[in-house]
């Protein structure tokens, strides 16, 4: 009962405090208005009202708050900086499903280098905070639920202890069960907090990598017609070229290392063959 009392006043507090955090905005930039036609005066710059601010749930929604967070960090930064943060490692810390758009969002704000750079850092510290949130309240209650999950999952850690790091970068590329369970049932399962923190910086970076790119384009688009280009389909190649590759590399050299269901079902079914 005091686990759960404890992650429910963690998730209050949170909560609180990301949502004061969006509704005190500071003042809007103001706009540089059209020059003045010939016989008016100029007329003074006005600033557009804030926008309400919340998480997005389409395209059209990222769209939107996109242009409107691009429009406050050129006199905001450091805001626009700690609302991203801090929404990002709300929605990593507590399992909440969405971190996809918000990769986008970084790409369409920060740029691909900075985004990317940015949504690597987030997506690992906020799976570590949810990996200890685990640790301190949700053991019990996860165990509980998803009884078969855990215990399939703590014979594969414990069949492939002698590589568990490569294991764990092998779930992220190949994810036999979602990154939030995963995140989740990391410290229940016993994976070390170090193994954990550097599979899902390692791991995540193809993911992270096209959402993020995929942003940056989102932003620079006029219309529909310009995604279908020479020069954009072209990038959308090298992008999933570069994604593909540390995949594929993991998947080659899993083949010798870890030990798969299909490994251990074909010698069970051998050895029942020489019985």
């Amino acid at each position: 009962m005091r686990s759960l009392v404890g992650l429910i006043a963690v998730v209050v507090a949170a909560s609180v405090y990301l949502y004061y955090l969006s509704l005190y905005l500071p003042a809007a930039p103001r706009r540089r208005p059209p020059p003045p036609a010939e016989g008016r005066h100029e007329e003074t710059e006005e600033s557009e009202p804030p926008s309400r601010l919340k998480f997005p749930s389409d395209l059209e929604e990222l769209r939107e708050l996109a242009e409107l967070l691009q429009f406050y960090k050129t006199e905001h930064t450091g805001y626009v900086l700690l609302l991203f943060c801090s929404a990002y490692l709300y929605k990593q810390s507590f399992a909440i499903p969405g971190s996809t758009l918000l990769n986008i969002l970084a790409g369409a704000i920060f740029g691909p280098y900075q985004g990317l750079l940015l949504a690597s850092v987030l997506t690992t510290v906020g799976s570590t905070m949810c990996y200890l949130l685990s640790k301190a309240f949700g053991k019990r209650y996860i165990i509980s639920l998803f009884p078969d999950k855990v215990s399939m999952l703590q014979r594969k850690v414990e069949e492939n202890q002698d590589s568990l790091f490569f294991f764990l970068l092998f779930l992220r590329f190949f994810p036999m069960t979602p990154n939030w369970f995963l995140n989740m049932c990391a410290p229940i399962v016993n994976i070390p907090i170090t193994f954990f923190f550097g599979s899902v910086f390692i791991g995540l970076l193809p993911y992270n990598f096209i959402c993020v790119q995929t942003g940056v384009m989102l932003s620079e688009l006029t219309s529909l017609d310009d995604l279908f280009s020479r020069d954009r389909l072209l990038q959308l190649l090298a992008i999933a070229c570069v994604a593909l590759l540390p995949g594929a590399l993991i998947r080659r050299l899993s083949q010798k290392r870890l030990k798969a269901d299909v490994q251990s079902q074909n010698g069970s079914v051998a050895d029942k063959k020489v019985q």
